[in-house]
Formats: structure tokens, sequence, C-alpha cells
């Protein structure tokens, strides 16, 4: 899980290992495959979830699930039966034939990780997949992910503001600061580094004490802003 303040670079170094930005220095690989020679194949094994939207509302969620179905290249022998389990798995069986534009902000973000999980990919990135998401619908989310984790065995990279989704869900933190790690470890190694009762959030706030009090810019507050309005 990647922690850090606005503008830390959290957003960026998804996109680039996700094959969507080029990397500006370095090397990476991911699922095995170099972004940067190996573009195509990191492609074909990782799921991607970002802030923006990524759902058609126009269309029912079944139809989007098709829709990624086909741009995945999954076999249309096992289009049906994927869909089908994708919605099951994250609690959208029976709103499967409803317009997305209906969904509320939680449903949304479920189905966008089905979306991102049909081809069964190795890894799966999620920009702030929780943010602007009321306390039942975030807790809801995560129970969904846990079970694709469990049933697919995905290894999930995810960014986040929330301590608490840090201290449960994740076995490695990276704290981001101006663009670096500037940490990283499990929660319980971090934590235990500054001593005595720190928490997570402690550890944050030391690493990122030198820009934890920006916010990030104009423009990162206005996108922040737009994607929490779309989710709420």
């Amino acid at each position: 899980m990647l922690l850090g303040p606005n503008g830390a670079g959290k957003s960026t170094m998804i996109k680039m290992l996700t094959t969507l930005l080029a990397p500006t220095m370095g090397r990476a690989w991911v699922a095995g495959f170099d972004v940067t020679r190996e573009s195509g194949l990191v492609r074909r094994n990782i799921g991607y979830v970002p802030q923006a939207l990524s759902a058609d509302g126009a269309l029912s969620g079944y139809e989007n699930l098709l829709v990624s179905a086909r741009l995945y290249h999954v076999p249309p022998a096992e289009r049906t039966s994927r869909i089908e389990r994708a919605l099951e798995l994250v609690g959208l069986a029976e709103a499967a034939g409803q317009l997305v534009r209906r969904y509320s902000g939680g449903m949304i973000r479920r189905l966008e990780i089905a979306q991102a999980m049909l081809h069964r990919p190795e890894v799966l990135f999620m920009d702030e997949p929780t943010v602007g998401l009321d306390p039942v619908a975030r807790q809801a989310v995560w129970d969904h992910v846990r079970r694709l984790r469990e049933v697919f065995g995905t290894t999930l990279l995810i960014t986040t503001h929330y301590m608490e989704e840090a201290e449960d869900l994740c076995d490695r933190v990276a704290l981001m600061h101006q663009g670096r790690i500037a940490a990283l470890g499990a929660p319980l190694e971090l934590k235990a580094q500054l001593g005595g009762k720190a928490t997570l959030a402690d550890v944050f706030m030391h690493v990122a004490s030198a820009t934890i009090e920006t916010g990030g810019g104009y423009p990162e507050v206005v996108r922040t802003r737009r994607t929490a309005r779309r989710l709420s």
C-alpha cells in the first residue's frame, strides 16, 4: 500500500507502473515484465482501478462487464460465467440489469473492481478506491476486495489516505515523500521504529512532515474534490 501526502507522487507512480506514463528514470518490473520494454505484457497481466470514473452510466452493470470482457480478450465461451461470478463476488448480482447511473458510489466502485478483475490479473492497482465513500460503503468495498483476493490470489497495490485501511488491509506499506519511497515495511515494523505507542499516522507524519501541511496544489485539490463529488 502507498501512503503519502497530496503531491507525494502516488498516482504518478501508479501510472508509471501501469504503463500509462513513461518512467522518468530507473527501471521497474510488474508481474515479472519490464514496464518500459514489455509494456504490452504488463498490461495483459494487470488490472487498474483509477480514481476517475471508468464505468459507463448509460449501460447496465452486466453490459459494462461485457464490454470489459471483450477489451480484455476473455474467451467468448467464458464471458457469461465470468461476468456472473464477478457480479456475485462483488455483491451486484441483483443489480446487474440496472443502469449504472442509478448505482450508489459504493456500487460503482465495486463494479469497477469487478471490471478490473475479469481477466484474473496477477496484480491489481487501485488508486484511492474509497475516496468520497461513506464508512459503510468503504467497508463494503474492502470486504469484497478481500474476497476477490482470497479467490484469485491477486497481488494488490493500493494508494490511500486512510490510515486504518493501511493498518487493517496491507502486508507492507510504502511511505512516499517528494516522489521517493521514504519508508517501507510491515505496519508493525514501521511503528516499532518510532517506539512507544506510535501509530501508523505518527509514522506518516514523521516521514512526510516537510509536506504534510501543503495539501497539494490547486490541480490536486480540484481532482480530489471532483472524484469525491462523483462518488458521494
